[in-house]
């Protein structure tokens, strides 16, 4: 064969690699022992120092990943008698071992690294720990989106592994610096995007090469204690973030898509829920409202919305108005995403047959005074909140519905009869999260023609509650985004609450056992003077704290 210049022996040496590879698959097979190709792992170096450089290669092995007393170990033949004798001592050492077929590039690669296992700090189990440094140095250069990505360039490119360590300790600096509530990083067919949630919206940050993702994925399963060697199934996991003075959990999702596994770690900030309900947004008619009925003995209140609406917050919000060292408080969630000190929080384990009904009924037996109740699915677990409430109990809990009106015909539907629905049930909401203006940038005009339209559909029949005043419908002057550094040139920064509320009075009693439509009970939020979700986010539109578009967009205004 005549190889020329024109990258034939480059193609050559490729065909040689990918023949090595199919040659380990083989024996792999053979020997019934998993096949890893270590040129798409990231090699854990405080796995690979456990053995020494000599006796790995001696013994043609590479321990690639740690997980607590979990390893993952790479052979070219484990019945070879020096490497038999690597694998006893990892065991009497109380190393549970799984054992991969590999080639000898693979080995190659992996003792490679030996020569930065000096610059390597130990990585503990599902733990990362981002330096006070680290955090000092972003929140010295790190303020905006463009600053963000300006720092992780230099780090994500580099082919260094010491580097490659470190990008997820960067990526998650600098996702907590820019207050982002979730990580997305998603593989294409040449490249992969990483992208920042702020404010509840998606914004791009940066593409890098697939070999820097497939880094990274290695690196996301291994710290969440995931399987490394699955890539068709999607996967759950976890890992704390640990900062000088506080933890701060991450929830991770793996799932299997056409070009690569796509990853979204959601952060758990502890800041973002330790918020008043005057945090919130809450106006004052409702917040004397809910204060009323926080005093209340016993019954329910139900917040409702969709997933990412705040109802976590806005309940935990409640718990933080109600702590006190008289009251026992009990929760059971699924799962536990923020911890609160002085109350009991338990956590829902289906695989255990640890239900919310079964965790509920277990609760009740502790004798608290205020339960919260993370969500109600299903009827059993209806049915045993409700009439902890009956019983002497103050209960918060969340309904997956749109409003707060559909509140009682979605427990209904679940089969909860309303007998027991009218007398346990004191309060039914319902919320959104709605992007604040940018201050710093905001400017305002007089609304158009098109937007007067929309303005007198939303203010016709509005209540007659504190803010009405503020609406003059002849002249009405709306804040507008403008952009700047400051807000990501996106013209918002940080989000306020919309809320509206049905209060179970005895009018709302009597209706309700007559099972009511949804509009009956809208009627009904009209009589007792409530505003819609649609009418509370408006005030806020003519307050300057949000606009009209993002009113539309979030809660429609039609």
């Amino acid at each position: 064969m005549i190889i020329g210049k024109d990258g034939s022996e480059e193609m050559l040496k490729e065909l040689r690699e990918r023949e090595e590879e199919d040659l380990a698959q083989m024996i792999s097979k053979k020997r019934n022992i998993p096949y890893i190709d270590l040129s798409k792992m990231t090699i854990d170096l405080d796995a690979l120092r456990l053995v020494t450089e000599q006796k790995a290669v001696q013994g043609k092995v590479a321990v690639f990943q740690k997980v607590g007393k979990s390893l993952q170990v790479a052979t070219r033949n484990p019945e070879m008698s020096q490497t038999r004798e690597i694998l006893d001592e990892l065991e009497r050492e109380g190393y549970v071992l799984k054992i991969f077929m590999v080639s000898d590039n693979s080995l190659q690669r992996a003792w490679s690294r030996y020569a930065e296992v000096p610059e390597f700090v130990e990585l503990k189990k599902g733990f990362i720990e981002v330096s006070p440094e680290r955090i000092k140095e972003f929140v010295q250069r790190v303020t905006n989106v463009e600053q963000f990505r300006d720092l992780i360039i230099p780090t994500i490119n580099s082919k260094k592994q010491r580097q490659t360590s470190e990008i997820l300790e960067v990526i998650l600096a600098g996702a907590l610096q820019l207050e982002a509530s979730d990580v997305h990083i998603e593989p294409r067919e040449e490249e992969a995007l990483m992208r920042l949630r702020l404010d509840g919206v998606l914004q791009d940050i940066i593409t890098f090469t697939v070999r820097a993702y497939k880094l990274l994925l290695s690196r996301t399963k291994l710290i969440s204690e995931l399987k490394l060697n699955v890539h068709e199934e999607p996967q759950d996991g976890r890992f704390t973030i640990k900062l000088e003075n506080t933890n701060i959990e991450i929830r991770t999702s793996i799932l299997p898509g056409p070009y690569g596994e796509s990853i979204v770690l959601r952060i758990l900030n502890p800041k973002t829920i330790a918020l008043t309900l005057e945090d919130l947004g809450m106006s004052q008619q409702f917040l004397k409202i809910i204060d009323q009925e926080l005093k209340a003995p016993n019954g329910m209140i139900l917040t409702t919305g969709p997933t990412g609406s705040g109802k976590t917050t806005t309940l935990y919000a409640f718990i933080r108005r109600k702590k006190t060292p008289g009251e026992k408080i009990i929760t059971i969630e699924d799962p536990i995403e923020y911890h609160i000190p002085g109350i009991t929080q338990t956590q829902v384990n289906t695989k255990e047959g640890y239900t919310f009904a079964d965790g509920l009924r277990s609760i009740l037996r502790q004798d608290p005074d205020i339960l919260l109740v993370g969500e109600i699915r299903d009827l059993e677990t209806a049915n045993t909140a409700m009439h902890a409430a009956l019983t002497g109990h103050l209960v918060f809990s969340t309904l997956h519905t749109n409003d707060a009106a559909g509140t009682i015909p979605r427990l209904i539907d679940l089969g909860v009869k309303p007998s027991i629905i009218a007398p346990a049930i004191n309060i039914a909401m319902a919320q959104r999260l709605i992007r604040r203006l940018c201050k710093n940038c905001r400017g305002q005009s007089k609304a158009t023609d098109e937007e007067m339209e929309v303005i007198k559909n939303i203010i016709k029949n509005f209540p007659d509650i504190p803010g009405k005043e503020k609406i003059d419908e002849k002249n009405i002057l709306l804040w507008r985004p403008k952009k700047c550094q400051e807000c990501n040139n996106t013209g918002y920064k940080g989000r306020v609450g919309a809320f509206e509320i049905l209060l179970i009075d005895d009018k709302v009693e009597h209706l309700i056992m007559q099972n009511p439509s949804q509009n009956d009970l809208v009627q009904e939020m009209k009589r007792q003077n409530m505003p819609s979700l649609i009418q509370d986010g408006f005030l806020k539109v003519i307050e300057g704290e949000t606009t009209l578009e993002e009113l539309e967009r979030v809660i429609g205004t039609r």
